[in-house]
C-alpha cells in the first residue's frame, strides 16, 4: 500500500521546516557561541549550512511564525555578501531570532492571573 499525496506532501514539508529550523539553530549557536567571530568563518559556516539547505525541496509556509522563520533565514543568507560588519550583522541576526522567539512564546504562555474576570465572582 503506497502513502496517499497527502501524506507525502506533508512529509516533504516538515523536512523543509526542519531544514530551516537546523540552518537558523546552526547560525545562531555559532554567533553566540564563538568568540572571536569572523566574516570569513560567518561566510563558511553559511555555505556549510546552506548545502544542508539545498537538498530540500521548499515548500510554501501558510502559519505565519514559519513564514517569518522563513524570512529570517533568508536574511541571513542575504547578509553573507553584504558589506556590513560582522558585528553589525550578528547583532541584527541575533535581534531578529530573538524576535521570532518572542513571538512563538507570547502565543505559548498566558498567565491567568492577570485576567480580572476570573476573580470577579469571588466578591
Amino acid at each position: 500500500m503506497s502513502a496517499s499525496q497527502k501524506a507525502i506532501d506533508n512529509a516533504h514539508r516538515l523536512r523543509y521546516i526542519r531544514a530551516l529550523e537546523r540552518f537558523h539553530n546552526s547560525i545562531i549557536s555559532y554567533l553566540l557561541n564563538t568568540p572571536e567571530v569572523s566574516k570569513e568563518r560567518y561566510e563558511k559556516k553559511i555555505e556549510n549550512a546552506l548545502k544542508v539547505l539545498n537538498r530540500v525541496e521548499e515548500i510554501a509556509l501558510y502559519k505565519g511564525e514559519l513564514q517569518d522563520l522563513q524570512k529570517l533565514v533568508q536574511k541571513i543568507i542575504g547578509l553573507k555578501d553584504s558589506d556590513k560588519d560582522i558585528e553589525d550583522i550578528k547583532e541584527d541576526i541575533l535581534y531578529s531570532s530573538n524576535q521570532l522567539d518572542k513571538s512563538k512564546n507570547a502565543r505559548r504562555y498566558k498567565k491567568d492571573k492577570h485576567i480580572n474576570s476570573k476573580y470577579d465572582d469571588w466578591e
